[in-house]
C-alpha cells in the first residue's frame, strides 16, 4: 500500500459534533469522527443526523476521517419551504 492511498467507506451520521465534525457509523459497524471536507464547506452542503455519507480514511489512523460526499435521497433530506423560494425573496 502506497503512502498516498486512502480508503473510502460509506456510513451513516450518528451525531453532529462541534467544529463541523460528525460521529459516523460505517457499514461494517466501526465508529469514527469525521470532519467536513473543504469542498463541502465551500458549496455549503449541510449534513444532518441520519444522512448517508462517504468518508475517506487514511490507513494510519482508522478513527478519524474526512467526510467527502453526502448521498441524496437515502435519509432525511433538506426540503425547501412551500412555494420553493426563500422566505422574503421577491420575484422580479
Amino acid at each position: 500500500m502506497a503512502k498516498e492511498d486512502i480508503l473510502s467507506f460509506e456510513g451513516q451520521v450518528q451525531e453532529v459534533l462541534p467544529d463541523a465534525r460528525y460521529r459516523v457509523e460505517l457499514d461494517n459497524g466501526h465508529l469514527l469522527v469525521a470532519y467536513t471536507a473543504g469542498r463541502m464547506k465551500k458549496n455549503r452542503i449541510k449534513t444532518l443526523v441520519g444522512d448517508r455519507v462517504t468518508v475517506e480514511v487514511t490507513p494510519y489512523d482508522l478513527d478519524k476521517g474526512r467526510l467527502v460526499f453526502r448521498h441524496k435521497g437515502d435519509a432525511q433530506s433538506y426540503k425547501p419551504a412551500a412555494g420553493g423560494t426563500r422566505p422574503g425573496a421577491r420575484r422580479r
